[in-house]
């Protein structure tokens, strides 16, 4: 850690980082090196995600707090501010704003840690790659997700042929030029109880052998036939989720689980298939959302006076 270049004045720093849906992934924990564990697979960079706005401010004491616009505690972007705020006596706050659901499958977790990250070290001096590393870190032991943050630092389709996070892991990234439908169909799901059970560990390692299972990176339409295979051979999903990935289907559009929420992403075929996807959510009560790929990953700011 580093002290603010200008100790005496306030410095202020803004970042952002997109949400994420993963289509299918295998849990791969078992380097030596933290950072290079994570998990191997595809999933899709999304445009909305987590902006983080962070202020460092002349004290006697050294303090750090990060605040949200949801409830509860949020301990990972926490863990993240307080290993990246400048060293010595000042008081770093953070502000993290969601555009999208948490714990819903959408990467919020991944994206309120790397966006706090890339906004304190620019408070602190720190370099992109401490603040990808911490994020890293502090998502995997917090059980956020095994991942997320190396996924979203690029946009577009993303495929992770290498677990961990640069220059550990090997991440590919190609455009993807469809939209998309997220919808929520229960409450949230939250992730460290199913990233913490074994046997659901080694079932989620099989049904990604089976619905892809190899190294080469996914074409557009590959990578949505293998997720909704992922999502029925892992049988996570509840009854009304299930109704709702079958209507989806039936109407013209490719429709997988978001892992891990109660909760979905769709792509339709055709015009004419949006419409009716679309009318048929409608007419189900369906909370949706229409909307495109990120076209680069998460940036950050730097800090000013």
């Amino acid at each position: 850690m580093s002290r603010p270049r200008r100790a005496k004045r306030t410095l202020r720093s803004t970042a952002f980082a997109p949400g994420h849906v993963t289509g299918f992934f295998s849990p791969d924990l078992d380097a030596r090196d933290p950072r290079a564990r994570g998990s191997t697979g595809a999933g899709l960079v999304l445009e909305l995600g987590v902006v983080a706005h962070a202020e460092w401010q002349p004290a006697t004491v050294r303090r750090v707090s990060v605040v949200a616009d949801i409830d509860g505690p949020l301990p990972i972007s926490e863990e993240v501010a307080r290993r990246l705020a400048p060293a010595g006596p000042g008081h770093v706050s953070v502000h993290l704003a969601h555009q999208l659901p948490v714990g819903q499958g959408f990467g919020m977790s991944a994206a309120g840690a790397l966006s706090t990250a890339l906004a304190v070290a620019a408070l602190s001096g720190s370099s992109r790659a401490k603040a990808v590393e911490v994020a890293h870190l502090a998502e995997l032991f917090g059980g956020g997700g095994l991942g997320g943050v190396a996924a979203i630092l690029g946009g577009g389709l993303e495929f992770r042929a290498r677990a961990g996070v640069p220059p550990f892991g090997r991440i590919f990234h190609r455009p993807f030029r469809r939209s998309l439908i997220l919808g929520v169909v229960g409450g949230p799901l939250p992730s460290p109880r199913i990233l913490r059970n074994r046997k659901t560990l080694v079932e989620i390692g099989t049904a990604f052998e089976a619905a892809w299972g190899t190294e080469r990176v996914p074409g557009a339409e590959e990578f949505l036939d293998a997720s909704e295979r992922f999502t029925d051979r892992l049988h996570l999903t509840t009854p009304a989720l299930e109704r709702t990935l079958r209507s989806v289907r039936s109407a013209g559009g490719w429709a997988a689980q978001a892992m891990f929420g109660r909760s979905f992403f769709a792509v339709p075929r055709s015009q004419d298939a949006r419409r009716r996807i679309v009318r048929d959510l409608a007419r189900r009560d369906v909370l949706a959302l229409e909307l495109s790929t990120a076209r680069r990953g998460a940036v950050r700011h730097r800090g000013s006076g």
